[in-house]
Formats: structure tokens, sequence, C-alpha cells
């Protein structure tokens, strides 16, 4: 089995773990690690992500990390916590057990591959980096609310006065969306989410539709223009009345798990519109009242 290894070189927490993976495989399987963390272990094979081509590629850090990996490879990726919050992860490696026994389930090959949706968008005539989470559109003049044509299918469905507008998969449903009172989808569904952001004289409101569909946003009479932002990584000009096309991504991220359940690794981030107290103590029926 090859695989590959990166991390967030700027997590003495990542970092850290990276140096316990290297240990733990020793030389189980082969591995070659991301240019960032060549140092760690100087005798192996490395290089830029793009140019890995390991089974599964081990990413240790938090959401931005796992982002950052995925949008620069297609092959498998086991997310590693060493954030903050890590909706992505599939373990934290505290304690030291998880950790090895996740690494030697992988080694073994104990494991299946999730898949995800993804966006694609096109700007113009370019096509614009696939986004795992996110693409968001604002007004590039920093504190100028903007004003955003929709359509869906190129039909014109309205137009809004917002900060700007975020267009996320199921999986990016618990990210910025959320935070802009999007919906939490669940990510074995495809679909595309859209949310404004502090829209302006209108309640806040979200949108689920079908993956099939187009979503186009045109910037109106915004001064300056706008831009858009795949995953929080570059910001991409939109000229004045320029628009950008988002649409269903043919690829798909995919994901090692080794059996736990979307809700479950939410739990403890403090994201579910639930007590998760009342799970707790026991699950259903734990807690009720007595029946008359």
């Amino acid at each position: 089995m090859k695989l590959g290894l990166t991390a967030n070189p700027k997590k003495p927490a990542a970092m850290d773990l990276a140096r316990r993976v290297i240990q733990r495989i020793g030389d189980r399987a082969e591995l070659e690690l991301s240019e960032e963390i060549r140092d760690l272990s100087p005798e192996r094979a490395h290089g830029p992500i793009e140019r890995l081509r390991p089974d599964v590629l081990i990413a240790i850090g938090g959401d931005g990390t796992f982002l950052y990996a995925m949008r620069r490879t297609d092959v498998p990726l086991l997310p590693i916590n060493a954030g903050t919050v890590g909706v992505l992860a599939e373990i934290t490696a505290n304690p030291d057990d998880d950790l090895a026994s996740a690494i030697d389930r992988l080694v073994d090959g104990h494991y299946h591959i999730e898949e995800r949706m993804k966006l694609a968008a096109q700007l113009g005539t370019s096509a614009l980096p696939d986004a795992v989470n996110e693409y968001v559109a604002h007004a590039a003049r920093v504190g100028k609310m903007g004003l955003f044509e929709v359509a869906f299918d190129d039909e014109v469905v309205g137009r809004i006065q917002a900060d700007g507008i975020i267009l996320s998969t199921p999986t990016g449903s618990t990210g910025y969306s959320l935070s802009s009172l999007g919906p939490i989808v669940d990510p074995d569904l495809d679909a595309i989410v859209v949310t404004t952001i502090a829209p302006f004289r209108i309640e806040a409101r979200a949108l689920v539709v079908d993956p099939l569909r187009t979503v186009r946003l045109r910037a109106i009479d915004i001064g300056r223009g706008a831009v858009v932002i795949p995953d929080g990584q570059e910001e991409y000009p939109i000229a004045p009345e320029g628009s950008v096309t988002v649409y269903r991504s043919p690829r798909r991220a995919r994901l090692v798990r080794f059996g736990a359940r979307y809700f479950h690794r939410l739990r403890g981030k403090r994201i579910l519109p639930w007590s998760e107290e009342f799970a707790d103590r026991g699950g259903a029926g734990a807690n009720l009242p007595p029946q008359p």
C-alpha cells in the first residue's frame, strides 16, 4: 500500500501528530510526504500534493487543511483533526489509542470510501477550482453592500441586496452557510444551498435546490465589481455586470471512513440544533416524565 502524508506546518500540534503517524506507519507501507513537511523524514520521497500518487492521503490539521488538500488532489483523504472544530475529520488524535488504531486500520485496508458532492463554477470563459464547501460571492469593496441577480437554469428569479451570497454543498452547509442562518443538510444528499449574507430589508432565508440546476449570480451596480471565493481560498474578480455560474461538479470528494456516522462526528462541536445531554444520559425515553 502507498500512503501520502500532509499536515499544516503552521500548527505545532499537527506537526507533532505527523511525526507520530510516520513512526506508527514505519516500514509497513510506502510513505511519501508533501513538500511542506519534508523535513520530518528527509529520507522519504516527497513533493507537492499535486504530484503525490498515493492510495490514500493522510491530512492533519483543521478543516482548512483538509480543503486545501482536496483542492489539489482527487485521491481519497483521511482527515485527522488537530484544529478546533474539524467537521470533516474522521478522527481526533486524542487519545493516542485512537490515532494508532486508525493508522493500523488504514494500513490493513479496513476502511471504506465516502463520496461527497463538489461544486464547479464558470467565471466568464474560465473554470474555477472545484469547491468542497462553497463559493462565496460578495462586493469587492469591503463594507459595501452588493446587488446580485439570481438565475436558475438561465431563468432570472430575482435580485437581492446583501453583503454577499453563499452557494454551498451539503458538506459546506455546516460552514459559512450555517453562520449565515442556512440549514444543515445531510452530506449523503446532493443539493445546492443558496444562502444570503446579511440581506437588506428582508429576513435571512436559505434555499435548497436540485443539484442538476445551474445557479448564476450577476453582480449589478457594485462599483468596483465583486469577487467569488472557492472554499475560502483565492479571490477571483467578477467584473461589473459580470456573472459566475455554479453547478454540480462531475468530480467527487472522497473521504476515508472507519464507520462513524455523520451526526456522530458532529457531536461535541456545538453545531447540531438539539441538546446532546439527552443522548449522553441514555437516549430515547431515558429522561421522559412518567406517563399518566
